[in-house]
C-alpha cells in the first residue's frame, strides 16, 4: 500500500516527504480537502491550497497544481512536437490529468492523440477538480485507453510520430517506465523520424537514476538529450525531460515555431526557452556526458 496522503496534512499544512528526496520536504498550506480515496493502484488526494489552487497528490507525492502545472505540461509536450516537422499521431502514456494532452492538441497537424492511462481514478478526479486540464478529453481527435502503456504499444508498432510518457516517480506502478525494455517498446512504436519525451526526474536529486537510463537509451536511439524546466512544487523546483529521437535529429533546436496565436496560449514555452532548456550546469553535464 502506498503513502496515505491525508495523513501528511498536519496543522493545516500538507507536507510531501518522498523516499527519492531524503532530507527535504515541500509544504503547502491547505484551504480545503476536496477528495481522498484509494484507486485500484494508489492513494489519491485532492486539496485546495491557499497559494497554488487545487493540488493532485498520488501516494503522498504532488503531481500537479493549478498554479504551476503549465511549466511542466508545456515543456514535455512542445519540446518534442516542435522538433518534428509534421506530427500527426501522438501517444501519451500516463498523463491522466489531461494537461499534456491539452498542449498536444494545440498543434493543428495532430490528427489523432491517444491517452493511455492505467489508473482511471486519476482521469475521473481530473475531470472533477482540474477542468483546465481535463477539457482536452472532449476533443474529437482524442482516444482514451485505460490500460498499461507497455501492453498497448505491443499491438501498435511503427505508428506514432511522438510518444510522451508523463509518469509519476519510479516507485510502484510507474517503476517499469524507467527501464530499458520500456524505451525499446517506445522505439518500436515510433514511425521513422519519431521522437520520445519522458518525465526525466530532477538533476539535483536523481543523477544516479538519470545517468544509467540515458546510457541505456543511447544503445537504442540515434539522439538522446536531457532538458529541464523550473516548477516550484516539484522537488528542488526542477524537473527534467528526457528526449530521444529514432533517427538523427537536433532536439535542441525547434524545426517549427508557434504562430502568434498559438504563442498567446502558452505561459511558459517559447522557441528561446526550447533551446536554453538543454543548457545544463557543469555538474549535470559531466554526469550525463552531454
Amino acid at each position: 500500500m502506498g503513502v496515505i496522503g491525508i495523513d501528511l496534512i498536519k496543522d493545516g499544512w500538507f507536507m510531501e516527504k518522498g523516499a527519492l528526496w531524503p532530507g527535504q520536504a515541500m509544504s503547502l498550506e491547505v484551504a480545503e480537502i476536496l477528495h481522498h480515496g484509494r484507486t485500484k493502484f494508489q492513494d489519491l488526494l485532492v486539496f485546495r491550497s491557499k497559494a497554488y489552487g487545487n493540488v493532485l497528490v498520488l501516494d503522498g507525492v504532488i503531481q500537479c497544481t493549478e498554479r504551476d502545472e503549465y511549466a511542466y505540461q508545456e515543456m514535455i509536450a512542445h519540446l518534442p512536437l516542435f522538433c518534428h516537422p509534421n506530427p500527426e499521431r501522438v501517444l501519451v502514456i500516463g498523463g491522466g490529468d489531461g494537461g499534456v494532452l491539452r498542449e498536444v492538441l494545440k498543434h493543428s497537424s495532430v490528427k489523432k492523440a491517444v491517452l493511455c492511462e492505467i489508473d482511471e481514478g486519476v482521469i475521473e478526479a481530473s475531470k472533477k477538480y482540474f477542468p483546465a486540464m481535463s477539457c482536452s478529453f472532449q476533443d474529437e481527435r482524442v482516444e482514451l485507453k485505460i490500460m498499461d502503456g507497455a501492453v498497448y504499444m505491443k499491438d501498435h508498432q511503427d505508428e506514432y510520430d511522438i510518444i510522451i510518457t508523463d509518469s509519476s516517480d519510479p516507485i510502484g506502478p510507474a517503476e517499469v517506465l524507467f527501464e530499458k525494455p520500456f524505451y525499446e517498446s517506445m522505439y518500436r512504436s515510433l514511425r521513422d523520424g519519431g521522437i520520445v519525451a519522458t518525465q526525466g526526474e530532477c538533476m539535483w536529486l536523481h543523477l544516479n537514476l538519470i545517468t544509467p537510463l540515458m546510457a541505456s537509451c543511447r544503445e537504442i536511439y540515434s539522439t538522446v538529450e536531457y532538458a529541464f524546466t523550473s516548477i516550484p512544487t516539484y522537488p528542488s523546483g526542477q524537473i527534467g525531460v528526457l528526449m530521444c529521437a529514432k533517427q538523427g535529429c537536433n532536439l535542441k533546436e525547434p524545426c517549427r515555431s508557434p504562430s502568434d496565436e498559438m504563442q498567446e496560449s502558452f505561459q511558459y514555452y517559447n522557441s528561446e526557452i526550447h533551446t536554453s532548456s538543454f543548457v545544463l550546469p557543469e555538474f549535470a553535464k559531466r554526469a550525463l556526458r552531454v
